[in-house]
């Protein structure tokens, strides 16, 4: 079997070698070692591959390593959405932190002022949406004559965003002597069709996406209040009652802060992350395999290569970025033909990477109300009452005459009330607090049409309703930039808008092409008659 191709065999510069170890990049996805070193040889490249299977570093990492710092313009990334743009930027900038590189997000919603004096910085790459990139080429701030590089990330989210006219008419305005990549899920007939077009003999790469889901495994999320997350993971804790649990934080202070909070609430709790040494690692995981802690909190890297078997639940305490850790993540439990239950706590600025998780893992996670305290009472009392049953099926003789003994001097009631407390003590604190109701969170919807094609306000907000289940009170701030425009509508409705939009674009697109028509064949009647 050959071993597969580490970071070290690509030729990087170290400086970007640095950072990828700093990352805590250990080996190449699938799609990295396919894409990279073509990437670095300059060829193009059509590749196809699932959100959260590597793609950013993938073409990230060939255009830092050609990159000439602090020059003109060299690359840019078009992006379907702000999220997804800002997301792309920080990576490549993370990425790029040693050679002094910075990626700049371009999109609408953000003040155009802000950006142009982001521009006079003469950042070395660019990543945009199609709509507000139009707005700064026809403006004149962003010359995309100096470009090497030219990336389409998820094209086919952008094909159905009805972004393709604007992607096609930003190409034509490249450079002939480029490299483009281009990426995406699916790659239907009119997305191979743009390649053909405006790229020279790409190099195919298909990466095929395993079974993604553990069949046997439950998953449902809870939107939560940011303040308040600690509390609710402490409330749903108390309402499943996990035998054993993984919690997983984004960060080293995050799950050493969350082990603290159980831990003081009585949980037998203890954390995993990358500052300890084997020595303590051992210590805990041997706790953990022992039953003495039955809650470890821990860090996707700490948690890499566990074998960890009987774990009943997995919490995302933070939701992950990455769409492939959170199939790692869940797969630690419903193992060995058990059912499990994997909970994500997901905060309204997060619903599109809930959303990202989905289209990824091919299912609908279910969405579930979070429990009250009544909830939580009723649920550890009914817990009691199981273990007192329990623990009546068992051999009793010992203390039988002793309970004799008390029944004739106390109050049957009393006593039974006084086991029950002792038994509740050696229980976690119960969460008291009042959860504060959650508004919904807002998205920036993307039309990539704008002042220029005579785009309305009314009309718009009139479609809208028409198409979808929105009210007219609920959409948003309407910003109609030259050539796209932004609708902030509730997080709720982002697929049905996104589709409804499509149609707009459509419909409008249609109703122009007949208004010319229709002009030119009544100036071909007057032309007649004179």
């Amino acid at each position: 079997m050959q071993t597969p191709m580490t970071f070290q065999e690509m030729g990087l510069k170290p400086a970007i070698l640095r950072m990828i170890e700093k990352k805590g990049f250990q080996n190449p996805t699938p799609i990295q070692i396919e894409a990279i070193p073509p990437g670095l040889a300059g060829e193009d490249i059509m590749g196809q591959a699932k959100t959260g299977t590597g793609k950013t570093a993938a073409f990230g990492i060939p255009i830092l390593n050609g990159i000439r710092p602090q020059q003109d313009l060299q690359a840019l990334v078009m992006c379907p959405t702000r999220e997804l743009a800002v997301q792309v930027a920080d990576e490549v900038s993370s990425l790029g932190m040693a050679m002094k590189v910075k990626a700049l997000p371009i999109y609408g919603g953000q003040s155009i002022d802000v950006q142009l004096r982001a521009l006079r910085r003469r950042p070395e790459i660019i990543v945009a949406t199609p709509g507000r990139l139009l707005d700064h080429i026809n403006r004149g701030t962003i010359d995309l004559s100096t470009l090497d590089y030219v990336v389409i990330d998820e094209a086919d989210e952008m094909l159905d965003m009805g972004f393709l006219p604007d992607i096609e008419r930003i190409l034509s305005g490249c450079p002939q002597e480029r490299q483009t990549m281009l990426f995406s899920a699916t790659l239907v007939p009119e997305i191979r069709e743009l390649a053909r077009t405006f790229m020279k003999n790409p190099q195919l790469i298909v990466i095929r996406s395993p079974e993604l889901t553990v069949s046997l495994t439950e998953q449902y999320y809870y939107e939560v209040n940011p303040r308040q997350k600690v509390e609710t993971i402490c409330r749903i804790l108390d309402v499943e009652h996990p035998q054993v649990s993984l919690i997983f934080c984004r960060t080293k202070k995050g799950a050493d802060q969350l082990n603290r909070v159980l831990n003081s609430r009585g949980y037998a709790a203890d954390s995993l992350h990358g500052d300890m040494s084997q020595r303590e690692r051992d210590h805990v995981m041997e706790r953990f395999r022992s039953g003495n802690v039955t809650t470890l909190v821990a860090t996707d890297l700490a948690a890499r290569g566990l074998d960890i078997e009987m774990v009943s639940h997995v919490f995302n305490f933070d939701i992950p970025e990455d769409p492939d850790s959170y199939v790692h993540r869940i797969g630690r439990t419903g193992r060995a033909g058990r059912d499990g239950v994997a909970i994500t706590l997901v905060e309204p600025s997060q619903i599109r990477l809930l959303r990202m998780i989905e289209r990824h893992i091919g299912k609908k996670i279910k969405h579930q109300i979070l429990p009250t305290m009544q909830a939580a009472i009723e649920r550890r009392q009914q817990m009691l009452v199981n273990r007192l049953l329990e623990a009546s099926e068992q051999e009793l003789v010992v203390y039988q005459q002793m309970a004799a003994e008390l029944l004739q001097n106390y109050d049957a009631q009393f006593l039974l009330a006084a086991a029950l407390t002792l038994m509740a003590g050696d229980c976690p604190e119960l969460e008291t607090a009042e959860m504060e109701t959650i508004s919904p969170g807002t998205a920036h919807v993307e039309l990539p049409m704008g002042r220029f094609q005579g785009v309305h306000p009314r009309r718009l907000v009139e479609f809208l309703t028409a198409h979808t289940s929105i009210s007219p009170r609920q959409v948003g701030d309407i910003d109609i930039q030259g050539n796209s425009t932004l609708v902030e509508i509730p997080m709720d409705y982002v697929d049905q808008v996104y589709a409804a939009l499509g149609q707009y674009e459509s419909k409008f697109r249609a109703n122009k092409r007949q208004r010319i028509s229709s002009g030119r064949r009544s100036a071909g009647r007057q032309a007649s008659h004179s």
